[in-house]
Order: structure tokens, then sequence, then C-alpha cells
């Protein structure tokens, strides 16, 4: 049952990688409300096909019915303290206009709610395989629990997405969720696996100004990831008000410059640990992941700038925000090597 939990836990992590390119699919071909209703589509399991299965009035239907949520949404985050929150989604008015039907982006959006369930489905196996945990590492079970409360979590976030019409702010804290969910069931499994015996091994150390660098590394990159998230949300805005695409990159603020100038810091960090984790003999541990690392900054770096020179090409959208997160999935998998106490042996070549 627990190496059941093990593969299950990999199988998943690699489908909430699948499910992140699916949503940057969802965004680079403007299908984020191909769906104007949530969690079903138009009302219907099963999306339409065509628009006279719709009645004449489903703009006004659809519109009403994301009024009355939101003013429940209102009324749950006056209630926590979220004012300004609350004022934005009940004075902005844009978040009911309703785009005209378009089956292309319909079918778009669908696929993507339904590997989203897939993923739940996935996720809530991975916790029942857990609770052989249960007796001899609880934390185990009690991290699959919250890894299960975190994608419904998620869940609600989709819907208020939907309802607010891709709301600034809304998209960035599904993305940052998305990534708290894979570092949180990687962290899980291989906790797991830190009870697997390891034989012909010797001792290495790493010293604690390498271990800041490399949590620095990890604090940085959640930036980068969550910034170039706000421009991508600059970039949806624009896309409502400007057809031409080539206008786009000179319309953004600085958060953009500052977005694409820090990724060659991280580069730069990133080559500078490695030079320190190999003079500190820490490299045969981590030499696959580091490797592969260094090759999705550079692939996201040449993404970035064929984005920023060539109009930003909506194919290029999704594969750039894939190599994102599995930047930050790499990093916290080096973190992890690095600090199990199961993983500070290297296997002896001798």
């Amino acid at each position: 049952m627990q190496k059941n939990f093990i593969q299950f836990s990999w199988i998943t992590i690699l489908a909430v990688y699948l499910l992140i390119l699916a949503g940057g699919i969802v965004r680079s071909t403007g299908s984020g409300m191909g769906c104007p209703d949530w969690p079903k589509c138009f009302g219907k399991i099963v999306p339409p096909t065509d628009i006279s299965e719709l009645p004449e009035n489903y703009k006004e239907i659809y519109a009403q019915k994301r009024k009355e949520k939101n003013l429940r949404l209102v009324g749950f985050l006056k209630s926590v303290g979220m004012k300004n929150a609350a004022q934005r989604v009940q004075n902005d008015e844009t978040i009911y206009i309703e785009e005209d039907f378009n089956v292309q982006k319909t079918w778009i959006e669908y696929l993507n709610r339904l590997l989203g369930v897939l993923i739940g489905l996935l996720i809530f196996v991975t916790f029942i395989t857990s609770l052989s945990y249960l007796k001899t590492k609880p934390i185990v079970s009690i991290l699959s629990f919250v890894a299960l409360l975190l994608v419904g979590f998620q869940g609600w976030i989709g819907s208020i997405v939907v309802s607010t019409n891709l709301l600034e702010g809304m998209i960035t804290l599904h993305m940052f969720l998305a990534v708290v969910q894979v570092l949180l069931m990687a962290y899980t499994v291989h906790f797991a696996q830190s009870t697997l015996q390891i034989k012909n091994f010797k001792r290495f150390s790493v010293s604690n100004f390498t271990k800041l660098l490399l949590i620095l590394n990890l604090v940085f990159s959640l930036g980068q990831v969550l910034l170039g998230t706000q421009v991508r949300e600059q970039i949806d805005a624009l896309a409502r008000e400007i057809a031409n695409r080539a206008y786009w990159i000179e319309k953004l603020d600085i958060r953009f410059y500052i977005h694409r100038s820090y990724s060659l810091f991280l580069l730069a960090l990133n080559v500078f640990l490695l030079y320190k984790l190999k003079k500190e003999n820490a490299f045969p541990l981590i030499q696959k992941p580091y490797f592969l690392l260094l090759g999705v900054l550079v692939f996201s770096i040449i993404t970035g700038a064929i984005m920023a020179y060539f109009a930003l090409p909506a194919f290029l959208q999704p594969i750039h925000l894939f190599l994102a997160v599995a930047m930050m999935g790499l990093e916290w998998e080096i973190w992890l090597r690095l600090k199990s106490k199961r993983n500070f042996f290297v296997q002896a070549t001798s």
C-alpha cells in the first residue's frame, strides 16, 4: 500500500503540471470565459456545440447569475475583513461583460475543467493510499489530507475566477495555490520515502551559507513566477482593449521589465549555486535535477525573449508558464534531496 502511495503521488504531481500547462493554453487562447458558469458549462454537464442550443438572451442570463453569486462573495469578503476586495468585486462593471459564444473556447475551457476533476480524483486516491502510513508516519496522511482540502479550495477559487470574469489578482492567487499544491505533494512523497534503506553511501554536508542560498533561490523564484502572473494579467486586460498584439508590450508597466531582467539574475544565482555545491561535494546527489533546472531556466529566458520581441506569440505563453512552474518544482526537489536526512549521503564510487 505504501508503494502505491508513492507511485500515485508522482503520477498526481505530473498530472498537476499537465493541468498548469492546460491552464496556460486556456489563457493564451482567451478561453477563460468559454464557460460563463461553474461547475457546469452553460448550465450543462456537456457543453453546447452550437449557439442554436442556447437561448437568445443567454448573455443576460449568465451575467445575472454571476451578479447573484458575486453578491454572496462580496458578503463573505466583508465578513472576513477584506473590504477593498469586496468593493472591487461590487463596483467593477466589466465583470458582467459577457463574451459571444465560441465553441472552440468553450470546449478548451471544458476540457481544462475535466482535467481538473481527474486530478481531484487522483489526489483523493493518493490520500486513501496514504492511510497506510497512519500508524507509522501519520504526518504523511495528514499532509495528503491537506492536499485534498487544497484541491477543493482551488476549485472554489476557480469558480470565483469565472464569476468575477478573470478579475485581476484572482488569477495570481489561483496560480500561487497551484504551485503550493505541487510543492506540498512533492514534500509529502519525499517524507514518505525517507525510511527507505540505503547501502554503500558516504557522508557529505552542505554549509549553512549554501543552505541559505538554496532557500533564497526558492523565494526569489516564487516571486518571479507571481510577478510573471501579474504581467500576464496585464496582457489579458490589454487583449480586451487592443486587438493587435504588436502594441501590447509597449503598454506594459515596470513589472514587465523587472520580470524580464530578473530571469538573468536567477540564472546567475543558480550557476553560482552549482559552483558551491560542486565545491562541497554535494553535486552527485542532485546532478540530474540541477542540469535539468539550468536547461529549464535557459529555455524559459529564450521563450521570454521571443515573446518580448515577436509580439507575444500565443503558442509560447503556456510553454513559458509551464517552464516557470517546472523551475520551482526542480528547485524544490533539489532542496528536499539536500535537506532529507536519508539523503545526506552520496553513493560511494569506490
